[in-house]
C-alpha cells in the first residue's frame, strides 16, 4: 500500500483454467462510519472516487463466463516488513514520536501479510469458495488509537503523540486525509466460514512478528 490507510494498487489476479481470484481493498470499498459494521454482502463502493476505483478494478477482473469460479479478496492494510503501511510508520515509533492519527477512534482494518497471500491460496485451492472475501483479521475490532498503543508495544516505545487532523489535511489534502481519519468496521465473515484458519488473528503477535 502507498498510504498509512489505504491505497491504490492494480488488481492482483490469480488465474487457472476456470478460477479467478483477485485482490481489491476493503477500505476503499466500504463507507467510513463509527457504528457500522461490514461484511462480504454489505453495500459500498459507489461514494467517492477510490470506492468508484474499486468497483471498477472488482468490474475488470470479472470474466464473463459463468462456468468461471470467481473470487475477489478486499484487503485491509497489509502488515508485513520492507514496506508498505508498517515501512511508513516504523522511524517515527522507534523514535518514540508516533501515535494515533486525528482523533485515532477511526477504525483500522489489517491484514498481516502471510495471512493475505493465504486467504488467496485457500481461494484458489478450495473449490468451494466464490464470491467476495473480506481479507482483513478475525481479531477484535481495532481503532487506530489501539494499533498506535501496540506498535509502540512491539517496538518497546511509547506512542502517545498524536497527528492533529488539520496537519494530516494539510499534508495529504482533503480526499486523502478522510481516507486517514475516518476508519470502517470490516469484519471476514464469509472468510471464516470458508475454513481458512489465520496464521496472526491477533495484532500483538502480528506486530511482533513484523517488527522482529
Amino acid at each position: 500500500m502507498s498510504s498509512l490507510r489505504r491505497g491504490c494498487r492494480p488488481v492482483m489476479r490469480l488465474s487457472t483454467w476456470q478460477e479467478r481470484t483477485s485482490s481489491t481493498l476493503s477500505e476503499a470499498y466500504y463507507q467510513p462510519s463509527p457504528t457500522a459494521e461490514y461484511d462480504e454482502d454489505s453495500p459500498g463502493g459507489d461514494f467517492d472516487f477510490f470506492s468508484n476505483l474499486v468497483t471498477k478494478w472488482e468490474t475488470a477482473a470479472r470474466l464473463p463466463e459463468e462456468s468461471t469460479r470467481q473470487v475477489v479478496v478486499r484487503s485491509g492494510v497489509v502488515l508485513g516488513r520492507g514496506g508498505g503501511a508498517i515501512g511508513q510508520m516504523l522511524l517515527p515509533f522507534r523514535l518514540g514520536l508516533g501515535g494515533p492519527i486525528g482523533s485515532g477512534h477511526q477504525f483500522f482494518p489489517w491484514i498481516h501479510i502471510r495471512d493475505l497471500t493465504g486467504i488467496l491460496a485457500h481461494a484458489l485451492e478450495a473449490s468451494h469458495v466464490q464470491g467476495v472475501l473480506n481479507g482483513v483479521a478475525p481479531a477484535p475490532t481495532t481503532t487506530n488509537a489501539e494499533f498506535a498503543k501496540a506498535l509502540g508495544a512491539a517496538l518497546g516505545r511509547p506512542a502517545f503523540i498524536p497527528l492533529p487532523s488539520t496537519v494530516v489535511q494539510a499534508v495529504f489534502g482533503q480526499e486523502r486525509a478522510i481516507m486517514l481519519l475516518e476508519g470502517q468496521k470490516v469484519v471476514p465473515r464469509r472468510t471464516l466460514a470458508t475454513g481458512y484458519q489465520y496464521s496472526f488473528p491477533e495484532l500483538e503477535a502480528a506486530l511482533k512478528e513484523v517488527v522482529a
